[in-house]
């Protein structure tokens, strides 16, 4: 009789702490984070993490998600392109993540992608990117080209009156792609293909120097140069230092960055860089309330006056308010629940505005162009009127100007050919 009493108080207990463990669970909404801590991308992806990180707390002290707190998955893909899909795998069917916020490079989103297709998962990448993609589990907060290449263009050509063209980007799928419809958008525009010098370098290059020399030499025929920059990672460091060891300074050869924010700049001597531009859809100086009081609470959470904050970490912003508006609006995680709710959603972004989260899983977002001043920051001296739509297939490249996408029902395209009416292959 005492054996079965004793076994019945263990299994009481047994249960118990079970339920306890199973309460626990429902009460607990996963967010994983899949940023490189280390490696060439570690100098960028880092405070994308903690940008999450603060996201969720903020919203835990105004109760959750759905009356449940939400708990961050971290983990490290080392700046290694096939780790991405191994992480990405780990966190939805080890972790149970019910979203993902993560990447900086095209290549670190197109490893995770078909793992986050086959599992249907819900992923926001907070990068600007090539375009020429829109996938029904992604949403993309960063920048597509009509958004910021292309208006970089635009202001180089007609605020400046640059008439040859560099095209420098570190060699993978972001760069090139871009560079291929920028070179298609400049001869559009009446540039002959003479006038355009393209260059590509493995990330994490350190020897500017002969590059740097061929930039000079391109720009000395007399007509106004500039450089468009898709340099990404700590390659940019020894550049722009290079830059200044040549002696270029913006006035000779301006570069214009769509790479490079706050964050890459903030250990770098600035002397030379000054009067050099980036384009992006926010910056720290933008004039806004919301941007002021998110510095604010950013400087608080990171313990740190002198930290910056910068476009990619608005992205995440965006796409984190939102995400959490979807959830609410559909009143559950399940993916497809929560990707149809997406559609439409709005939020505040950080420079005075109001993004929207369009059909094509792109959001509207203004385009600014920053002058780097000598403090590290940017001066903002080109801004749109209002917000632009961002563009998922270039009208630029012959494959893609006839192809649009539109993830409400019943079309559920992200390849849609309006001359064939078809949907044609995969749906990216």
């Amino acid at each position: 009789m005492k054996i079965c009493k004793s076994i019945n108080s263990i299994l009481l207990v047994v249960g118990l702490l079970a339920s306890s463990a199973a309460f626990a669970g429902d009460h607990v909404i996963k967010v994983g984070v899949l940023h490189s801590l280390s490696g060439t991308m570690a100098i960028s992806e880092t405070t994308l993490k903690d940008t999450m990180l603060m996201l969720i707390a903020e919203q835990n002290k105004k109760g959750g998600v759905l009356g449940k707190q939400l708990k961050a998955v971290v983990v490290d893909p080392a700046s290694n392109w096939p780790l991405f899909a191994e992480k990405a795998r780990g966190l939805i069917e080890k972790d149970k993540v019910d979203v993902i916020f993560g990447s900086w490079t095209s290549v670190s989103r197109k490893s995770v992608l078909p793992v986050i297709e086959e599992l249907n998962s819900v992923f926001f990448y907070p990068v600007q990117y090539e375009g020429e993609e829109s996938s029904k589990n992604v949403f993309y907060t960063g920048a597509a080209p009509n958004q910021q290449a292309i208006p970089a263009v635009d202001y180089l050509m007609n605020d400046i009156g640059v008439e040859r063209w560099v095209l420098a980007g570190t060699d993978y799928v972001y760069p090139r792609t871009t560079n291929k419809i920028l070179k298609a958008y400049l001869k559009a525009k009446g540039v002959p293909s003479s006038e355009i010098m393209i260059n590509y370098t493995p990330f994490g290059h350190s020897d500017w120097q002969t590059i740097v020399s061929d930039i000079k030499k391109f720009g000395s025929v007399g007509k106004k140069t500039a450089v468009v920059s898709t340099i990404n990672g700590d390659a940019n460091v020894p550049f722009y230092k290079e830059l200044g060891n040549q002696g270029i300074s913006a006035s000779d050869i301006p570069v214009v960055a769509v790479s490079v924010g706050e964050e890459e700049i903030s250990g770098l001597d600035t002397g030379p860089l000054v009067g050099h531009l980036a384009a992006w859809n926010y910056f720290m100086s933008a004039d806004a309330v919301e941007n002021d009081e998110f510095i604010a609470k950013w400087k608080d959470f990171i313990k740190d006056d002198k930290r910056v904050t910068n476009d990619p970490m608005e992205a995440h912003y965006i796409g984190f308010n939102m995400w959490v508006k979807a959830v609410e609006k559909a009143g559950t995680t399940e993916p497809n629940a929560v990707q149809d709710a997406l559609i439409g959603v709005t939020t505040p972004n950080l420079t005075g505005g109001v993004s929207a989260m369009m059909p094509n899983h792109h959001i509207t977002k203004p385009v600014l162009i920053g002058e780097i001043q000598a403090d590290g920051q940017f001066e903002i001296v080109s801004s749109t009127d209002g917000l632009v739509a961002g563009d998922a297939w270039s009208d630029f490249l012959p494959g893609s100007k006839d192809l649009i996408a539109d993830w409400r029902k019943p079309l559920s395209c992200g390849n849609y050919n309006v001359k064939t009416a078809k949907c044609s292959g995969q749906n990216y």
